[in-house]
């Protein structure tokens, strides 16, 4: 019993004292923010047809189908054509920013606000992967994911440095961005732009009301013990976080691991032969055309696309091996960039 009461404790004090995974939550945001700014600055030319207003999806066609799902995009808050740019950019400038790890809680917010902003807008121009950026980006709030490898842990260095040596280090950066912020979100409140489904609403009002509790304890609090009481649920929160993002991503290659079990493709292991012949898949026909003309490489890659993504969740109990797969996952998510581009 008393083995059992100490891992517990153990354990409590391993979630309440520190945000676990530093460096891998840093690359989740790196990785997230990256990939939606290259989608951003790619499509920069087309993005007029993907969620302009006078795109074939135009904006009357996107009020009807969001009055009946309720989905939050602030696309929505205008027709005008100087408010759908201003959107666009915002979004492409929070994700350098929380690439950069820059004011990394406020440009989490953002960035989630930019990501289901054009994402909802035009429902169908997304794939599998916007769902996983779709669901990734609301997770990152919750995280404290500019502990390392950010321009956030760069400026609490020299602040710690700063006290250190008796100087008075006031942040007025950071409470301006939460003020503005703050602004923006009372008027949409009650310009009623915020209707709909309540969530994404409800999400942003208390996201800047933590906020505010946190700078108000921070500024005025005589003791340490309410700001420490702060950090402890902002671990909880954050490893919480983690714990879904976990499961999330176990779940996704788990799913897609056992749908392919039960084709009749994967399992003679000739699935992989038939996009490299697709006209819309061959960005390289004749990579394509190389690769499926030696039959046991294409076996092999179709058999081991199903291993690796069926196994993957069992191999996070082992780190070497996790690691292992991991590289072999990462490999295949570039050969598949490259050869079906």
């Amino acid at each position: 019993m008393n083995r059992f009461a100490l891992s517990v404790s153990t354990g409590i004090a391993r979630v309440t004292e520190a945000a676990l995974g530093p460096y891998q939550t840093a690359m989740i945001r790196i990785g997230f923010s990256a990939t939606w700014l290259l989608f951003l600055l790619r499509e920069f030319p087309h993005r007029q047809e993907l969620y302009g207003p006078d795109g074939p999806w135009n904006w009357n066609l996107a009020e009807q189908l969001i009055s009946t799902n309720g989905a939050f995009t602030a696309l929505m808050w205008s027709d005008g054509q100087f408010w759908f740019e201003t959107v666009y950019v915002l979004a492409a400038l929070s994700s350098l920013l929380l690439l950069l790890g820059w004011r990394t809680r406020v440009m989490s917010v953002l960035f989630m606000v930019g990501v289901l902003s054009l994402q909802n807008r035009s429902v169908f121009m997304g794939d599998g992967g916007d769902n996983v950026l779709h669901l990734m980006c609301i997770y990152l709030v919750f995280t404290r994911c500019g502990q390392v490898w950010s321009l956030d842990e760069r400026r609490a260095r020299r602040t710690r440095e700063a006290r250190a040596r008796g100087e008075d280090v006031v942040d007025r950066v950071g409470p301006a961005l939460w003020g503005v912020l703050g602004l923006v979100l009372v008027a949409a409140t009650f310009l009623d732009r915020l209707s709909g489904d309540w969530v994404v609403p409800a999400l942003l009002w208390a996201l800047w009301l933590a906020q505010a509790l946190w700078w108000a304890v921070g500024r005025f609090a005589r003791s340490g013990q309410p700001r420490i009481m702060l950090d402890v649920v902002a671990n909880i929160v954050h490893n919480g976080a983690l714990l879904v993002i976990m499961a999330e991503a176990c779940l996704i290659y788990a799913t897609a691991g056992w749908y392919k079990i039960q084709g009749s493709r994967w399992q003679d292991g000739t699935a992989v032969y038939y996009p490299l012949h697709l006209e819309s898949f061959s960005p390289w026909p004749a990579l394509a055309d190389l690769l499926s003309a030696n039959g046991v490489m294409v076996m092999l890659v179709t058999y081991g696309t199903v291993a690796v993504q069926v196994a993957f969740p069992f191999t996070l109990f082992n780190r070497r091996v996790k690691n292992v797969l991991l590289a072999a996952m990462i490999t295949e998510h570039a050969v598949i960039a490259v050869v079906l581009g």
